[in-house]
């Protein structure tokens, strides 16, 4: 299972386009994966003859096993030599992502016949309970561990239509009671489930509330937003500034190179391209903590917030400090109708190193991290106000931007000199246009 976002942790196999021997070429499609933002055709990366190990509706964790491409003469592994199981019973056989012990090269004390057993049996030697001297793995744990994974009761048999609509409820389809021909789980089993999920969440509100006009579960989009927000919350020291600038100017510039050129430019290209400029100029902002290491960039990818029907999307403008006005702009058009038919690419919405959320229908707000990233700008509407300027109150254009950075990175100065040259480069924007 191919990563296809930067948080992403699972995908859904919804269709395998190749049968169980089928001869494969490289850069053939053999399966359609679905995130929670985006599908994903899945190239062989070599040909040969195909076999899968999982079922279509199958969840896999990233780094899961899906199939394999065997080469001329070459057989498929013994623990996964049969056909392949349905449903959840394949992402429960599928590997999962090995531990951060594993990752960071701790190996699992083990010994040399037990890993020579785990690796033929295809087991997660890090999953194994050791009973050995010194706490080591041996070749009877690993076997004992095997026996208990295939001695596991597979799912109910179900139909395609009903492990997708499953996946995309949340629904375990394991626990939903069949009624279509020959036992197995139906369409309708998994709504009827999903319902009445969703009345005995309704039952179990706190007391004192009002009945609910109308209760969904939280899912797709939506699901894959939340816990991202919260999890950014969790893992940051989130601190937010604001500050109003005069786009006066930009506006008046803006309007008259759209009205004087094929090109349309609105007030949040001239922004991406002024934060672009800016980040070149504060780098400390063009950042991400991972794994308590800060990581400074030299590119510049921005992330720009797109709204769709069930969510949010961030598409990623790449090297945007490269790029002129002009081609911001249509690289953002592009982005969006791509975002809103639902073709980005997984390459489309990662890397990004700084994000822009504009939401022009309210005067400020405080924007989440975007994490790993270490700031996020948000941009709220411009309205004409009474400014006081040499000595005299004038009308002028006015823009409420507000920061918000991780405070375990970037200190106070830093976000108030980057929000003061932003402001800077905004208010003499001729500069943006060179």
């Amino acid at each position: 299972m191919p990563r296809l976002g930067d948080f992403m942790t699972e995908g859904t196999v919804v269709r395998l386009a190749k049968s169980q021997g089928d001869e494969v070429g490289q850069g053939e499609v053999i399966a359609e994966i679905e995130t929670e933002k985006l599908n994903y055709d899945l190239e062989a990366v070599a040909g040969g003859r195909f076999h899968p190990v999982v079922a279509e509706g199958a969840t896999v964790a990233v780094d899961g096993l899906i199939g394999y491409v065997l080469a001329e003469g070459e057989d498929a592994p013994a623990a996964e030599a049969a056909a392949p199981p349905s449903g959840r019973a394949a992402a429960r056989r599928a590997p999962t992502r090995r531990s951060a012990a594993s990752r960071s090269g701790d190996a699992t004390r083990s010994t040399p016949g037990a890993r020579r057993v785990a690796a033929s049996l295809n087991v997660d030697i890090s999953q194994v309970t050791p009973t050995g001297p010194g706490g080591r793995v041996v070749e009877a744990d690993v076997r004992a561990f095997a026996e208990r994974q295939a001695a596991r009761p597979s799912v109910t048999p179900s139909t395609p239509g009903a492990r997708r609509l499953a996946s995309n409820l949340g629904v375990d389809i394991s626990q939903v009671t069949p009624s279509g021909p020959r036992g197995r789980v139906i369409e309708a089993d998994v709504r009827a489930f999903a319902e009445k999920q969703t009345a005995d969440q309704a039952s179990a509100m706190p007391p004192g509330l009002p009945d609910p006009a109308r209760s969904e579960r939280l899912g797709g989009m939506r699901r894959g937003i939340a816990r991202h927000m919260s999890d950014s919350l969790r893992s940051s020291a989130q601190l937010s500034y604001f500050l109003e600038v005069d786009v006066t100017e930009a506006q008046r510039m803006r309007r008259e190179v759209s009205r004087d050129s094929d090109m349309t430019i609105t007030l949040a290209h001239m922004l991406i391209k002024a934060c672009a400029e800016t980040l070149k100029r504060i780098p400390a902002m063009n950042s991400a903590l991972v794994n308590e290491t800060i990581h400074y960039f030299d590119q510049v990818n921005i992330g720009v917030a797109v709204a769709l029907d069930d969510g949010l999307i961030v598409p990623v403008l790449r090297d945007v400090g490269g790029m002129s006005i002009g081609r911001i702009s249509q690289a953002t058009h592009e982005m969006a109708l791509k975002a809103r038919a639902g073709s980005l690419s997984p390459d489309d919405v990662v890397g990004g190193t700084f994000t822009i959320s504009v939401l022009g229908s309210v005067d400020g707000f405080t924007p989440i991290l975007n994490s790993p990233q270490s700031g996020i700008l948000g941009v709220g509407r411009s309205v004409q106000k009474p400014v006081v300027a040499r000595g005299e109150v004038v009308a002028r254009e006015m823009l409420t931007l507000s920061l918000t950075a991780d405070h375990q990175v970037i200190d106070g100065a830093v976000a108030a000199s980057f929000m003061r040259r932003l402001q800077a480069t905004i208010e003499r924007p001729a500069a943006l246009f060179r």
